[in-house]
């Protein structure tokens, strides 16, 4: 039935489903693993990193995580050259917030303003939805400290805590049973690790296959985004027991 209304994002198939909508969340559940959580006293992002070749050579800067203004930061699922494009998009929207009030643009507003953008492909006829879903960590005067997750077809919510990417629904349902919420940001990382590390195809965690970054505020009240050294993520590895130290180098 889905072969005579799959090959355009413009119309709905009897059953009142988009397919090419579909099929891009479908894309994104190839992608490395991305696991958002919220804590009391700020924002845990934490990635997978797919490493497809030992010859690759390995980026200095981050693959999953990226900032989008001094108090909002994203985690990535899917397509990277699509979420260039989106980034760029809310940087640009950010700024002009900043430019015209004078001060930073609320968090929800910037996922919407981005959403609105994601939804446009869904409705216009020769164009494909961004195979790309969101993890976005966020702090306002308004709301405190925000986790919003948004996916192809526009839509998007606040979470506590959410997985985007591979192995999502098993990661979902360990953060389900294992978040509480006065959760500290030092136990967010440790839950984020042991979920990862459960759901994550490979065998062991190691400082190359993970990013984590952290959205937090400073003693001054400044909104600090932190990504966390391959040195620093190896020695919380080792001291939460998720991987073994690295003693097998012989």
């Amino acid at each position: 039935m889905s072969r005579r209304y799959d090959s355009r994002t413009t119309i709905f198939s009897p059953e009142g489903r988009l397919y090419q909508v579909e099929y891009a969340m479908e894309a994104i559940g190839n992608a490395g693993t991305a696991i958002g959580i919220l804590s009391k006293d700020g924002v845990v992002l934490v990635g997978e990193k797919k490493v497809t070749s030992k010859l690759l050579q390995t980026s200095t800067s981050t693959e999953k995580m990226y900032k989008v203004d001094d108090h909002v930061a994203c985690a990535v699922a899917g397509i990277m050259s699509d979420a260039n494009i989106l980034i760029n998009t809310a940087r640009v929207q950010a700024q002009r917030y900043t430019y015209a009030y004078q001060e930073p643009m609320p968090v929800e507003q910037l996922v919407q303003s981005l959403c609105d953008t994601k939804q446009g492909y869904t409705q216009f006829g020769g164009l494909r939805p961004f195979g790309v879903s969101f993890l976005f960590a966020g702090w306002d005067k308004n709301f405190g400290f925000q986790l919003y997750m948004s996916d192809p077809s526009g839509n998007y919510a606040g979470w506590k805590a959410a997985a985007i990417g591979a192995n999502n629904q098993a990661a979902q349902s360990m953060l389900k049973q294992d978040y509480k919420d006065d959760i500290s940001r030092e136990e967010a990382v440790l839950l984020a690790l042991k979920v990862l590390s459960k759901t994550m195809d490979s065998t062991s965690l190691t400082s190359e296959k993970l990013e984590l970054a952290e959205v937090f505020l400073l003693p001054s009240g400044k909104v600090k985004y932190q990504v966390c050294s391959p040195d620093s993520l190896s020695k919380l590895l080792v001291k939460f027991g998720v991987t073994q130290p690295a003693a097998e180098a012989s």
